[in-house]
């Protein structure tokens, strides 16, 4: 914890995430090329005869509900699995993307445009191919990792951050290669993929989001006290009780199948795994009984709002939501870097 940063009450913290959610899902709702109020929602939803309310009812609920609901949980998934991987390698500068799972999903997604002709739709998962090819690479490239850093003697957390940043050069230079043999049209998809965007949001993906959240929420806080206990060292931990290789295995899983998941659906969306639990850990401090809970809200919340931004900072054109997280996420890591490096030199 650094030093001079304020700290807040972290129940009263995580109260005040819990408003501003619901104020940041009511903006994402007006928000857009066509503005619509909260005070023609009632007309809209109650009586949607008139054509102009027939075309705002199906804006409401075939576009921007299902896109700000998709956005709240991939959101809540990539914040909570940033936090896990913080608290497992013990950086709070640490990146869900770490164990390889981001650029092994966005490698099997380009894969998949050039050699499968991208949106055909798969009999088996109902989503497009292209993201059921992300699935697959995310959890290759985990399996590869883990199997790397796991030996007789345990999983060795060192090792398999060396092998995750391993296996992101690799599918790097997998996804170069792709885009080189790609035709204009592929390589446009790919482009649009590994921007990450919102667009394609349907119900079917929010269910299989929220699906997915809810799954994290239930399992990750129950987590906190081997996190936290992990904090003192692997070896203190397993002298407090804690089952270190179970509590490794499950996080790992977690972060897969969370990360995996928002690639799959959304694309890459940077930076909310890595500046939100960081940013919670310097307000409320290390312990992940808050961290993971605030870090799910406020992933939500930045998100949306995110979304809400590109949707009109470009209007009627649409700005992909990737590039806006990592446009305004690069200067607050930057700013909290400079923090860090300024309080270190004053000690």
């Amino acid at each position: 914890m650094l030093a001079g940063h304020r700290r807040y009450r972290p129940r009263s913290l995580l109260l005040g995430l819990a408003i501003a959610l619901p104020f940041a899902l009511l903006i994402a709702l007006m928000s857009g090329p066509v503005f619509i109020s909260p005070l023609d929602w009632p007309a809209i939803i109650f009586d949607p005869g008139a054509s102009l309310r027939e075309q705002d009812f199906l804006i409401l609920s075939s576009i921007r509900l299902p896109r700000l609901l998709l956005g709240c949980f991939i959101g809540i998934n990539l914040a909570v699995c940033g936090a896990a991987m913080q608290g497992l390698f013990r950086n709070s500068l640490a990146d869900p993307s770490l164990i390889g799972v981001t650029s092994g999903a966005s490698a099997g997604a380009s894969c998949v445009i050039v050699l499968g002709g991208g949106w055909l739709e798969s009999a088996a998962a109902g989503l497009p191919l292209v993201a059921f090819g992300a699935s697959v690479g995310g959890l290759i490239a985990v399996v590869i990792v883990y199997r790397i850093a796991t030996s007789a003697s345990g999983t060795a957390v060192a090792t398999m951050l060396l092998a995750g940043i391993a296996i992101s050069a690799v599918a790097g230079a997998l996804n170069n290669l792709f885009s080189y043999f790609a035709d204009n049209d592929m390589l446009r998809r790919i482009s649009l993929w590994q921007m990450g965007s919102l667009d394609g949001a349907n119900w079917y993906r929010v269910t299989i989001a929220f699906v997915v959240a809810s799954v994290l929420i239930a399992v990750l806080p129950r987590c906190s006290a081997g996190l936290n206990a992990l904090l003192l060292g692997e070896s203190e931990a397993r002298h407090l009780g804690i089952d270190v290789e179970r509590l490794k295995r499950r996080l790992i899983v977690l972060t897969a199948v969370g990360v995996g998941s928002a690639v799959a659906l959304a694309g890459v969306i940077a930076f909310v795994g890595l500046v939100i639990p960081h940013v919670l850990r310097l307000l409320v401090g290390p312990d992940h009984r808050y961290v993971i809970p605030g870090s799910a809200l406020a992933g939500a919340i930045l998100l949306v709002l995110a979304d809400s931004l590109a949707r009109v900072i470009v209007s009627p054109a649409e700005l992909p939501t990737g590039i806006l997280t990592a446009l305004l996420g690069a200067p607050v890591f930057f700013s909290l870097l400079w923090q860090q490096r300024a309080m270190s030199s004053s000690l």
